[in-house]
């Protein structure tokens, strides 16, 4: 395993700035933010599309920091019901993908609207009242499964292996359950980015996630969740409070180690190992009480400590 970094993680620093911290840190390559719900600082997707010189000089800036450009992300929105840049810049970051030579993009499944006519997407979480079962019906057979058929398709004409969703509220695919339902669907080109820090908020267990995917795992973030025991309990999980508000939430996003020990991501690790992963971990950082580079810095200094590198060499002695 290698790990790398998103970055929108530097996401206020330029992209040469950017690549010398990751090389300073000691990873291995940079996931890089492209559109959707980033303002992709470091990735000009239109001058990438019309400028061979643009996608050389990007490359090079990587090549000669002997980094390796890790995936390509467009997180946003690609069913929203009146947005169609989401769904443009997925599929643009696609294209582009193939032309570097990127074999991984990730992304969202997307959260269509709850019906024909409507302008806000809808995320069912609850199986009643009745309506429920017709907003996911038409959600899932007539938005995401043909939306995703396509993607797929243009996936494999443009040599992108891997699509890797990132298990996350507000999506139709949110959980192991839901992305296996659309991988039946379309295919082992789409499977998990598994990210913890979102199964945490939502009650889901990372390790037993893990266990069920296997080799639907396609990409790894790390990213810890702090799961606030003075709100929790009166608050639950479901909180729509200010997103800075850490002290106030039942839930932020923290800086591994915060919210679980060093000892949860060395089982984390391994059990990745044990399904057979052996891909890339990405450190995306959003911590608002933690500054971006020693978040980071110290993410990576716990990871060096018990990270696997090389392949496992033990063998039983013949007696």
């Amino acid at each position: 395993m290698r790990i790398g970094v998103v970055s929108d993680s530097l996401a206020k620093l330029s992209l040469e700035e950017m690549l010398d911290h990751a090389v300073n840190f000691g990873m291995s390559g940079v996931e890089v933010n492209t559109g959707g719900w980033s303002t992709a600082p470091h990735f000009d997707l239109d001058a990438m599309l019309s400028s061979a010189e643009a996608r050389r000089g990007f490359r090079d800036a990587f090549q000669t920091r002997s980094l390796e450009i890790v995936a390509l992300n467009a997180n946003g929105n690609p069913v929203h019901p009146v947005d169609a840049t989401q769904a443009e810049c997925l599929r643009n970051t696609i294209r582009i993908a193939g032309e570097l030579g990127v074999k991984t993009v990730c992304a969202m499944s997307g959260l269509p609207a709850g019906g024909p006519g409507d302008r806000l997407p809808n995320w069912v979480v609850v199986s009643w009242p009745p309506e429920v079962q017709e907003t996911l019906n038409y959600q899932w057979n007539d938005v995401l499964f043909p939306f995703w058929r396509d993607t797929v398709e243009l996936a494999k004409q443009c040599g992108v292996e891997q699509i890797a969703l990132e298990l996350c509220g507000h999506q139709c695919v949110y959980n192991v359950p839901t992305l296996m339902m659309l991988r039946s669907e379309v295919g082992p080109t789409v499977g998990a980015n598994l990210d913890p820090s979102h199964l945490f908020w939502m009650g889901a267990d990372p390790l037993a996630s893990i266990a069920a995917l296997k080799d639907a795992i396609h990409h790894v973030h790390i990213k810890d969740t702090l799961l606030n025991q003075r709100v929790q309990p009166t608050m639950g999980l479901l909180d729509n409070g200010a997103i800075a508000d850490v002290a106030g939430r039942s839930w932020s996003y923290v800086t591994p180690g915060f919210g679980h020990p060093e000892g949860w991501w060395r089982s984390f690790v391994y059990e990745l190992r044990m399904v057979g992963y052996d891909g890339w971990l990405s450190i995306e950082h959003e911590d608002f009480l933690v500054a971006n580079v020693e978040g980071l810095r110290t993410t990576m200094e716990m990871f060096r400590k018990f990270l696997p590198v090389a392949p496992s060499d033990f063998a039983l002695q013949q007696i």
